[in-house]
């Protein structure tokens, strides 16, 4: 698909039946941060995807039998009733409906749970918008056996998009870019990438211990986040590093320079926080505990020679990533130097993963 028209389906005539999918988070090592248009971001994006942390999505779906200009869902978390969520989900409807015209022709019971805490901190957007794009266009795919695995990829991406940006990342594994970039063959502003240049081995199996600093709401969330970038007095500049930031990190996947690699992705991490400490409102995202917690790190670092990093996403907790080699002598050093940092001693052990599955 080379055009956002081509993601257009035709009408079908709507049929009974049921998916389901298990989709994972993610976790950029190159930030996108601001974003213009429909959900289009203002710099490529680069993310591990993740194994463990994910969200289990079921869609049954059957003819309306009163036609209505209005769609039709109910919607179950963890087996109860959410009416919380049903804003979010009608809005993303609303901005699919376009791409997906079979949707107003069908009822939907939706089913949705967690492999991780609901309340772990840890941002669940990703995993739960790719997992319900994904069921519906397998709803498409009912409709249309046509459709190739490459158009069903691609337009899964781009209605995850559309319902959380980072969601674009959460189709495939183990490594997928967001926007263009000459970095990568195929990238695209609309739909999430599959990066498909050979990768060192020590990052197929590397490893994300995310240390549960605080479990509470977000200071500012995303979307506001992305929005102090419209007047924010390092935009550009910010673009243009992330651009190279990419470049770079393509070819330190290939060759595994460690140092090269902990290097790039601790500055990504700490220019995010930079720049919205530099917005206009400012915010402070880490809490006094995150602050410790990379202290240790780095002298840890220092100390064992261990070539363990951080990353961080809008929020106080960390996402510690090391080699799986060096899995055991991490764990101990967090169980005994780190755990005392995390709310309720909480952190969460996951792993680079393969991308969502069919159930």
């Amino acid at each position: 698909m080379s055009s956002i028209k081509d993601f257009v389906s035709s009408e079908f005539s709507p049929i009974k039946g049921k998916t389901s999918w298990a989709s994972p988070s993610n976790i950029a090592l190159v930030k996108y941060w601001g974003k213009y248009g429909d959900q289009f971001p203002q710099n490529p994006s680069l993310s591990f995807t993740l194994s463990k942390c994910v969200t289990t999505t079921s869609v049954a779906f059957k003819p309306r039998e009163v036609k209505s200009d209005h769609f039709s869902f109910s919607f179950l978390f963890e087996g109860k009733q959410e009416a919380a969520f049903h804003p979010k989900i009608e809005t993303f409807f609303k901005r699919i409906a376009h791409y997906c015209p079979y949707l107003i022709q069908h009822h939907l019971d939706i089913s949705s749970s967690n492999s991780f805490p609901h309340s772990s901190g840890i941002a669940s957007s990703a995993s739960s918008m790719s997992a319900l794009a994904l069921a519906i266009v397998s709803m498409e795919q009912a409709l249309n056996p046509e459709l190739s695995p490459i158009q069903f990829a691609q337009k899964a991406s781009f209605l995850a998009r559309l319902g959380s940006g980072s969601a674009a990342r959460s189709i495939a594994g183990p490594m997928m870019s967001w926007g263009e970039t000459p970095a990568i063959e195929g990238s695209s502003q609309s739909f999430g990438t599959q990066l498909a240049q050979r990768i060192h081995p020590i990052f197929e199996t590397f490893q994300d211990t995310i240390l549960i600093i605080d479990k509470g709401q977000k200071k500012v969330s995303s979307t506001l986040g992305h929005q102090l970038m419209e007047n924010h007095p390092y935009a550009s500049t910010r673009f243009a590093q992330a651009h190279e930031h990419l470049k770079s990190l393509v070819t330190i996947l290939s060759t595994g320079e460690m140092e090269d690699f902990i290097a790039l992705v601790e500055l990504e991490a700490l220019t995010l926080h930079a720049l919205m400490m530099a917005s206009n409102p400012y915010f402070v995202l880490m809490q006094p505990n995150t602050l410790a917690v990379l202290n240790k790190v780095w002298a840890f670092r220092q100390d064992t020679k261990v070539p363990l990093s951080f990353t961080l996403d809008a929020g106080a907790n960390v996402h510690l990533l090391y080699p799986k080699e060096n899995k055991a002598v991490v764990l101990e050093f967090i169980q005994t130097e780190l755990a005392g940092y995390c709310q309720g001693g909480q952190y969460i052990e996951d792993q680079v993963g393969a991308g969502a599955k069919k159930l």
